[in-house]
């Protein structure tokens, strides 16, 4: 495991980072030491926390970085979004859930930073999430598929690597967009993911010329799932998730925004809503 700090290199979204004690290479980017000597970046959030002095302070939570090896050379560019040291140790490592993220589309330019805010969310509220690009994107080797096959792989890699690195079991995956069929196909490969979160699944007709074979994967998979989407989604019609749905093994439910969009659900502004969600749909496993 290779922790650094480092420049974010976000593909769609970046902001200014308010430095927080120490130096590093790039001012902007915040960090601190911890107990192992390894740098990791610091972030604030809105969150506030009161020292002995009775002095707010912003809460923080770390983000670091890694690499991981995915099979036949290919490297993974990781990030890891953790919450504060108060809000995680209370939690042991049979109970602890971690998030694994898996971004849109990367042939039309998705990557990690789109999940960014997400996963900044769900580490302010106490729960471990973790980014990766797949294949060919940002700094990760090797180049994407037009059908996501070879990126479940990617998948499968970067859970196996967070349940031994973070010590956690339970995993719940989730696939935003393009990504939600790549996740839904690596669910019943690892043993520890126990649920799988789809935010904006594109199950309709045009869409599955590329994603279709992935379906039967989560369709079929006994495990909890939750299909998220916007009622003015431009790949999936609500009848076409409806009926898609109705076929589905195990608990499997859906959850409607009204009057979203595909593209809107995946911005920035509904960050804080899918993380809530998330956090929402993890309280009931």
């Amino acid at each position: 495991m290779n922790i650094d700090a480092h420049e974010d290199g976000d593909c769609a979204e970046g902001e200014a980072l308010q430095h927080v004690g120490g130096t590093s290479t790039n001012d902007n980017i915040p960090y601190e030491v911890s107990a192992g000597g390894v740098a990791g970046e610091v972030e604030s959030t809105p969150d506030l926390l009161t020292n002995s002095r009775d002095v707010c302070v912003p809460k923080m939570t770390t983000r670091e970085s890694a690499t991981v090896e995915s099979g036949n050379g290919i490297n993974l560019d990781v990030r890891i979004y953790k919450p504060t040291p108060e809000d995680n140790d209370s939690t042991s490592d049979d109970q602890k859930i971690v998030v694994v993220l898996v971004h849109p589309y990367s042939v039309l330019g998705g990557c990690q930073g789109l999940m960014k805010g997400i996963a900044r969310n769900l580490a302010d509220q106490g729960i471990a999430a973790v980014t990766f690009d797949m294949r060919g994107v940002g700094k990760s080797t090797g180049r994407p598929s037009l059908t996501g096959f070879s990126e479940v792989s990617d998948v499968v890699a970067i859970c196996k690597w967070t349940s031994k690195n973070l010590c956690s079991n339970r995993i719940v995956l989730v696939g935003s967009s393009a990504g939600a069929p790549i996740a839904g196909s690596a669910v019943d490969e690892v043993d520890e993911v126990i649920g799988y979160v789809s935010l904006g699944y594109p199950f309709g007709l045009t869409a599955s010329i590329l994603f279709g074979r992935h379906h039967k994967a989560i369709l079929q998979s006994p495990k909890p799932k939750l299909f998220v989407m916007g009622t003015k989604d431009g790949f999936t019609s609500v009848k076409q998730l409806a009926n898609k749905i109705k076929s589905a093994a195990g608990r499997a439910e859906t959850h409607l925004i009204e009057g979203v969009s595909h593209f809107q659900m995946e911005g920035p502004s509904y960050d804080a809503d899918m993380a809530n969600l998330i956090v929402t749909f993890i309280s009931s496993l």
